[in-house]
């Protein structure tokens, strides 16, 4: 029974590899600067956790074939060291895996999130709440007007709490449903919370970034792809989570600088 065990743990370790060998599920399009490194990085991930998953599953194998039953009187072998050694062991070799995969994707990360955005980077704000997105552009001054928390209405939407009687940097300012940015241009979003945790997910931006409450986050980068794409969330946020999405709309400058002025007339 042992023996049919080990021989069951190799079968379902090799039957699980093969669809990832084959590139059953292929990644969908890359649209961004960026995203060839965070393939490399998920590649890289894929090879050195499966090869350790199929070595870990075959020696788990044959310790069960080789120890699971022992011949009448044979004596009980135990690890050099002890279970404590064993343990450290283990530990170093997961730590030596983890440092590897920080090395080897601190380029892609330090690329998203340690290299600060061009100064003529577009500045878009985005705001998160149960449950849908909010876009703000600012206006023909290049300013965002302050945010009042004790204004936000959305039954007036007004989404973001401004003031446009009282704050000027407010009052050319343009709030979406939706995201438009232009192709080949450098995005800078500045994303913040409404209520609880949220999360913006653009599959073919390889970009997903969590919303803390509390915290505004930054983030860069550039699409390379006219196109229209589905913004998600990706965090649990209460009953509405699953039909929280909007759209984002990678266009010419021509059409963008076309869909900005519609926009701004709808204000």
């Amino acid at each position: 029974m042992a023996k049919f065990f080990a021989i069951t743990i190799i079968v379902i370790a090799i039957a699980s590899a093969i669809p990832i060998l084959l590139h059953t599920w292929v990644a969908p399009e890359d649209i961004s600067t960026h995203g060839h490194m965070i393939d490399e990085q998920m590649s890289e991930t894929m090879v050195e956790a499966g090869v350790s998953f199929l070595a870990a599953q075959l020696m788990l194998a044959l310790f069960i074939w080789r120890f699971s039953n022992p011949r009448p009187g044979e004596k009980v072998k135990s690890f050099p060291g002890g279970a404590r050694a064993l343990v450290i062991g283990a530990v170093l070799l997961v730590g030596a895996e983890v440092l590897a995969l920080g090395v080897f994707g601190v380029k892609a990360w330090a690329n998203v999130y340690l290299t600060p955005p061009s100064t003529n980077a577009m500045p878009i704000q985005v705001q998160a709440g149960q449950f849908a997105f909010y876009f703000r552009y600012p206006g023909p001054d290049g300013k965002l007007g302050p945010i009042h928390p004790e204004l936000i209405n959305e039954g007036s939407q007004n989404f973001y709490g401004l003031d446009p009687e009282h704050d000027p940097d407010s009052r050319d300012d343009i709030v979406t449903a939706e995201m438009a940015i232009p192709v080949n241009k450098e995005v800078h979003l500045l994303m913040h919370a409404k209520d609880v945790g949220h999360s913006f997910f653009v599959r073919e931006l390889r970009v997903q970034q969590d919303f803390v409450p509390g915290l505004d986050v930054s983030l860069h980068f550039t699409a390379t792809k006219v196109g229209k794409y589905e913004i998600v969330c990706t965090q649990l946020c209460g009953l509405g989570h699953y039909n929280m999405k909007a759209y984002l709309e990678v266009l010419s400058p021509q059409d963008f600088d076309d869909w900005l002025k519609k926009q701004q007339a709808m204000q």
